[in-house]
């Protein structure tokens, strides 16, 4: 006994269906985790704060080579690290290998206007008052400007 053929059967089984829906889902949770959005974020805010500190660290020395070795107004050898911004307290931070622990921020945007069109700030927790960046010069007059909101590295400074 032979079954009766339909004549007009088009499309596809339930099953068919579901291991080609199977098949894309599998290709979408590999290609989203390979990609891996948010930490593509973190790198390129992480890329973002090294211009910064490359930046400040510039304009402090352009600052001083103009003012015949003279630091800007609140900068010093053998000084405390300072974070960078207009708060007058809480401006303490002890991440990203910033040790600040004075509550007032080191204000440099009127020294250093002529150097920065505007003090940068951190891209993902800073604000003008906080900028999340810090300074410290050494004894030997070495200044060294950290960004104290890294995400993807372990510290993120440079030194001059």
């Amino acid at each position: 006994m032979r079954l009766p053929a339909y004549k007009n059967s088009k499309g596809f089984t339930l099953i068919e269906l579901l291991v080609v829906i199977t098949i894309i889902s599998a290709l979408a949770v590999v290609v989203f985790v390979a990609l891996n959005p948010a930490g593509r974020l973190q790198q390129s805010r992480d890329a973002k704060r090294a211009t910064d500190v490359e930046s400040l660290l510039t304009a402090v020395h352009e600052y001083i080579v103009d003012n015949a070795g003279d630091y800007p107004t609140g900068m010093s050898a053998g000084m405390a690290e300072a974070q960078l911004g207009t708060a007058a307290t809480g401006c303490a931070v002890a991440t990203g290998g910033c040790v600040v622990t004075a509550t007032a921020c080191l204000d440099l945007s009127t020294d250093l206007a002529a150097y920065l069109k505007t003090m940068p700030v951190d891209p993902y927790s800073g604000t003008d008052p906080e900028t999340n960046y810090s300074v410290v010069v050494d004894t030997n007059g070495i200044v060294t400007i950290r960004s104290c909101g890294v995400e993807v590295l372990t510290e993120l400074h440079s030194s001059r």
